[in-house]
């Protein structure tokens, strides 16, 4: 039977390049479809071999990735649906029902003889009722002696001989914001579920009005950021009318903001209102211009991770798969624990330089070749260790402190919907529907942060207020 040996292809391709430069009977012609050739396999290698475990490739859109499946003991089955100890969810009975109907029984189908009821036995059915609920106001209309009138003071924001009310408003902007459901289908839902006339037009006015009420919530965010002691940054790009722009995001546990640009870099990130004036730590993806900033910085072991097993599969480096466990190894403590000791860090630290130098001998530089001028070519896995070198103190800034995480899966998490909005609607059709949309949803994901129900927050925000925890 023929097994395949593992190939090394940067290697392979170095020593490729080598031979090469150094045979001097190939014509031009003939160098250059070798250098192509080259080129080629080495793209469709690494093409070919590259998915979510090894690289930025998102799982949705890697369909053949590897499933991870439950260990089970030999023999085991396990039985379907939740295991035991899984916490589940379920409808708790309520004391004080909205309807109640009292079930008597037939006394027909009993024995005769004479009976008194004793009590109830009670069950509950949860329901929703959509329907359309109009109200009328009548003001008053006086006239004195004289035949002048006085008429009573409607409501604040009753000003139409029939509008649309704060909840429906805030029902719409929940439906298209939220939920992320195109216009025309958030009308087929009122139209079909309530008998609510309403057009796409008034559905995005609704969301234009609400993005114009949230300016005090924005500030109130941009502060909140700026004070806090760790926020995580990341950014993606959307389409907006066919043309590509950039959705930056900073975030944190309880705060969330989001600011789309036709900039990717820093004067995108400024404009944002945050990034200047932050001293605490941030946590990304290791992206240049965050590094433009003062404050400090944590790096997203998760993108180290899979460029580690990249480095295993494609390079062979022995020294990155040492890496890859090292860092497991730290999390798991520190998860077990909470905390990581001054004697385990220093433990952990010297691995850590330990593995470095086993790369410095496994992956060196390339040596230049002859007549070459600049920089030499790196292969990916001796980027990724001078990364490691370079950046040890932002690497391991989970380890020293509590409350850094060993990924920014925070500030991915985030993002995640606003892809989903792409999916879904292609694209925004101007930029300023693109900033209602980060504004909304911005305030939207803080809501339910702190634990505010979004669609009472938005009924909340038509009447001219915010939630509590806005001070």
């Amino acid at each position: 039977m023929l097994t395949r040996t593992p190939i090394n292809i940067t290697q392979t391709v170095i020593d490729a390049q080598q031979l090469l430069a150094r045979e001097v009977r190939l014509s031009a012609a003939d160098r250059a479809t070798i250098q192509a050739l080259i080129e080629a396999v080495t793209l469709l290698s690494t093409r070919l071999g590259t998915d979510s475990k090894n690289s930025n490739i998102p799982p949705s859109l890697d369909p053949n990735r590897p499933r991870d499946k439950k260990r089970q003991s030999p023999g085991e089955k396990r039985k379907p649906g939740a295991q035991p100890g899984h916490q589940g969810t379920t409808l708790a009975r309520v004391s004080t029902p909205d309807e109640t109907e009292d079930l008597h029984i037939d006394r027909r189908t009993v024995p005769k003889g004479f009976y008194k009821t004793v009590g109830y036995e009670t069950r509950q059915v949860f329901d929703v009722l959509i329907s359309l609920f109009v109200k009328e106001y009548r003001a008053e209309i006086i006239e004195d002696e004289f035949g002048e009138q006085w008429v009573a003071q409607f409501p604040e924001g009753v000003t139409q001989a029939a509008q649309y009310g704060n909840l429906t408003k805030a029902s719409a902007v929940y439906l298209s914001q939220q939920q992320l459901i195109p216009l025309d289908r958030v009308r087929d839902y009122f139209e079909d579920q309530a008998g609510i006339p309403i057009s796409k037009g008034s559905i995005a006015n609704f969301n234009v009005e609400a993005s114009q009420k949230l300016d005090t919530f924005e500030d109130w965010a941009k502060k909140r950021l700026i004070e806090a002691s760790l926020n995580h940054g990341d950014e993606t790009g959307i389409n907006v009318g066919g043309k590509k722009i950039w959705l930056h995001s900073l975030s944190n546990s309880k705060v969330t903001l989001y600011h789309a640009d036709e900039r990717r870099g820093k004067e995108a990130m400024d404009a944002m209102g945050v990034l200047p004036f932050f001293n605490g730590i941030l946590c990304h993806d290791h992206w240049k211009p965050y590094f433009k900033y003062a404050c400090k910085h944590a790096l997203c072991n998760a993108h180290h991770l899979r460029e580690l097993e990249w480095c295993v599969d494609f390079e062979q480096q022995c020294w990155a798969g040492d890496m890859k466990n090292l860092l497991v190894e730290i999390n798991t403590e520190k998860i077990k624990v909470g905390f990581i000791t001054k004697e385990h860090q220093e433990a952990f630290q010297n691995k850590y330089r330990d593995i470095l130098a086993k790369g410095e001998r496994e992956c060196p530089i390339p040596d230049k070749p002859e007549g070459k001028r600049g920089r030499t070519k790196r292969s990916k896995s001796r980027n990724l260790l001078e990364r490691l070198q370079n950046f040890e103190q932002e690497t391991l800034r989970f380890m020293r402190e509590v409350l850094v995480e060993f990924t920014n899966n925070q500030g991915e998490r985030d993002l995640r919907m606003t892809k989903v909005q792409q999916k879904i609607s292609g694209c925004f059709r101007s930029m300023d529907g693109a900033k209602v949309f980060c504004r909304i949803r911005s305030f939207l994901s803080t809501c339910r942060k702190n634990h505010v129900n979004p669609t009472e927050a938005l009924r909340l925000l038509f009447e001219g207020k915010l939630p509590d925890f806005v001070k």
